[in-house]
Formats: C-alpha cells, sequence, structure tokens
C-alpha cells in the first residue's frame, strides 16, 4: 500500500500531530466487530505512533474520534477510558461521519500530544 500521509508530524515545538489511525491489526487487517473494538485498535495505533516519537497517551492534548454511528459513543467512550485509565484527560472531539476510508471501519482517531520536557525530534532545536 503506497502511503499517501505521514503517520505523525512535529510542529513548530514540542507538539506531535498524529494522523488518523484506523482498526486495523499490525497485518494491516480490519479488525473484527463492532465500534468499541475498532476504537481500541485505532487507540493501539495511536500509541505506537505516538511510542515512535517518544511520547504516550499520558501526553495527549486532543483525541478527535470519528464514528461512522453516534449509537456507538458509549462503546467508543469505554474504550477510550481503557487506554487512557486514571490518566489525564485530553480535549477531545467527536464527529459523526457518513463514511470512512473502508465501509468496514467504523471508527478513526487521530491526535495531539506534547513531546515529554527535554525531549526534541531530531533535526529540532
Amino acid at each position: 500500500m503506497v502511503q499517501r500521509h505521514s503517520d505523525a508530524v512535529v510542529a513548530g515545538g514540542p507538539l506531535v500531530f498524529v494522523s488518523g489511525q484506523l482498526p486495523l491489526d499490525a497485518d494491516g487487517m480490519v479488525v473484527d466487530g463492532d465500534a468499541a473494538a475498532q476504537a481500541r485498535q485505532a487507540l493501539r495505533n495511536v500509541g505506537a505512533v505516538l511510542a515512535d516519537h517518544g511520547t504516550d497517551a499520558r501526553h495527549l492534548v486532543k483525541l478527535t474520534h470519528y464514528l461512522r454511528h453516534t449509537a456507538d459513543l458509549e462503546d467508543v467512550r469505554r474504550a477510550v477510558d481503557e487506554y487512557l485509565g486514571s490518566g489525564p484527560r485530553p480535549a477531545s472531539t467527536l464527529v459523526e461521519v457518513s463514511g470512512l476510508e473502508d465501509p468496514r471501519f467504523l471508527v478513526e482517531v487521530d491526535a495531539v500530544a506534547r513531546l515529554p520536557r527535554g525531549r526534541q525530534e531530531p533535526g529540532q532545536r
């Protein structure tokens, strides 16, 4: 698959902007199940991208959830609560969409996180 975007971009300082993460497992397969299962996978993917940039969920400042059906909101909220644990809660936006890239996708999540104090991306000063 040709990558048409970056997984994340560090811009203007200590922020990491994570592109929309889909409910795809490590093999690129769509996670079977409901919106909660798909949200858990999308959030695991957010976590992996954050880890690649030296940060984690504790440093999230913003999450945006794109749902095919707002009826799935409570299931997605439970998945987010599991992901964040007792950590700080980022600002959050929910958008109901008529469709995502693949009709099997029920959820997509993008994020903004800060880099831990003293951490810089390569090439930044």
